[in-house]
């Protein structure tokens, strides 16, 4: 019989959907064990932006978080989401700083690694997938989830052939814009697993509302495994309810097999964490709405909040409309690029430009240019010759895998922040978010040695020599 595995995403893409990736590692320790107990096939723990939030905002090592999430998890294999080529950052890595970042994210206690690609381009992965395999990870290759014209049931089904045949030990379909609907997902499983041969697994956002119907739909076709979120951090943005699939499928041929009692007992804290980030401020009620105009538009809910935010501070906040019809133009004139970080900003910055100038393409930001000229890898769809040049002028086209012009940087790096360096794993923190990783490796240097300096600078003023 079909038992369905559930991965638990509470650790990493709830909050990460609903308060920008804050949750402390102090949060999170009260219910590592009882996470532990549960049975999950996976807990979602690690990478996203919270490698940046915990250096950036919350003054955490995010390594430090994974080895005590790994301690307290001994039973329960822990997941991260890596951005290929791009790592955890936002710019594209040589190859030895990938498969350092990989070697490393193993060794301290990642068994699963759901490596994707903004534009399904195969050549942004492979790096990291022979890394993975090297080292003794699981790897999950994803399609990035999207609509358009050319995202037939074709085009997925050759790209999972294709993450298949690179080595991809599990499927997941990424839909982070909750653009699937229920019978579009049933008919894309369906395709998938009538193509490969290794198990799909389903992760959707709740932004559009459709995203529970979509898993019940998914399941029904074939799905392996799929991702939800403890309740009180569940729906809006964030994923369908854990405890509410749970208790769905009990008793059916689906049934997960997961003890409900335990699942309200984590409930009950993590409810606690949802009061206080309401309380704080850090969770704004507008994130837990359903925005039907995700569907209409085909823009995921951050996008949208960042068109608000530009229009606003630019006074023209009455030309959204406008911008909301731009985006698709700006999507198909640049090869109908997937909507997901990095490429949702850089075509939704181009619509606002485009319309508060008057004039389409009067001013393009340099990320734009980058898309175009083939910086950030191969777009789904070729860009017509005409419009390239019009973008980039007499630069050349990079035609080849991106990170083929990048020489090894591994050493260059480490050499730039050897004093700052404590741990190896330093100079991968270091690479991804260089100013903000020194700022934090001068604050934890000063908390260790913060009362010798003290007493070196006082005595300095003393006796001064």
């Amino acid at each position: 019989m079909p038992q369905i595995k559930i991965t638990e995403t509470v650790l990493r893409d709830a909050h990460q959907s609903l308060i920008a990736t804050r949750m402390t590692t102090e949060d999170m320790i009260p219910m590592l064990a009882d996470l532990d107990k549960v049975g999950f096939h996976s807990l979602e723990c690690w990478g996203g932006a919270t490698f940046d939030a915990c250096l950036r905002f919350l003054g955490e090592d995010p390594w430090e978080r994974l080895r005590t999430i790994r301690k307290a998890c001994p039973n329960t294999k822990l997941q991260m989401l890596f951005r290929g080529q791009n790592m955890l950052g936002y710019r594209h890595y040589a190859d030895d700083v990938i498969e350092y970042f990989v070697e490393k994210s193993i060794d301290n206690g990642i068994d699963i690694m759901r490596i994707f690609d903004a534009l399904n381009d195969i050549r942004n992965l492979e790096t990291s997938i022979n890394a993975a395999k090297k080292y003794g990870g699981h790897v999950q290759g994803c399609i990035s989830y999207t609509t358009g014209p050319v995202f037939t049931l074709d085009y997925y089904t050759k790209y999972a052939k294709t993450l298949e045949n690179v080595g991809a030990d599990s499927i997941c379909i990424k839909d982070m814009a909750g653009l699937l609907t229920p019978y579009g997902t049933y008919d894309l499983v369906k395709a998938l697993k009538e193509t490969v041969k290794i198990p799909i697994q389903l992760h959707t956002h709740y932004t559009s509302g459709l995203a529970s119907m979509s898993l019940l739909k998914g399941i029904e076709a074939g799905v392996d495994v799929v991702d939800t979120a403890m309740s009180p951090l569940a729906l809006g943005t964030s994923h369908p309810a854990t405890e509410s699939m749970v208790a769905a499928l009990q008793g059916t041929e689906y049934d997960t097999g997961l003890d409900l009692n335990l699942l309200a007992k984590i409930r009950d804290y993590v409810e606690t964490l949802r009061q206080k980030y309401l309380e704080s401020g850090l969770m704004n009620p507008k994130v837990l709405e359903v925005d039907s105009k995700t569907l209409l538009y085909q823009v995921p809910g951050g996008m949208l909040s960042n068109l608000v935010s530009q229009l606003k501070e630019a006074g023209q906040l009455d030309k959204l409309p406008d911008v909301l019809n731009e985006v698709p133009r700006v999507r198909e004139d640049a090869g109908y690029p997937p909507l997901v970080t990095p490429t949702s900003q850089i075509v939704g910055t181009q619509a606002v430009l485009n319309v508060i100038c008057g004039e389409r393409y009067k001013m393009t930001s340099n990320e734009f240019k980058g898309l175009v000229q083939g910086t950030y890898g191969r777009t789904p769809v070729a860009i017509s010759p005409a419009f390239r040049k019009k973008i980039i002028g007499d630069s050349k086209p990079i035609d080849c895998r991106p990170a083929d012009l990048l020489e090894p940087e591994l050493d260059k790096l480490r050499s730039e922040m050897t004093e700052y360096l404590e741990q190896e794993e330093d100079v991968l923190s270091y690479a991804c978010f260089g100013q903000v990783a020194t700022k934090f490796f001068k604050k934890r240097r000063d908390e260790k040695y913060g009362i010798d300096s003290a007493h070196a600078d006082l005595k300095a003023k003393v006796h001064p020599v």
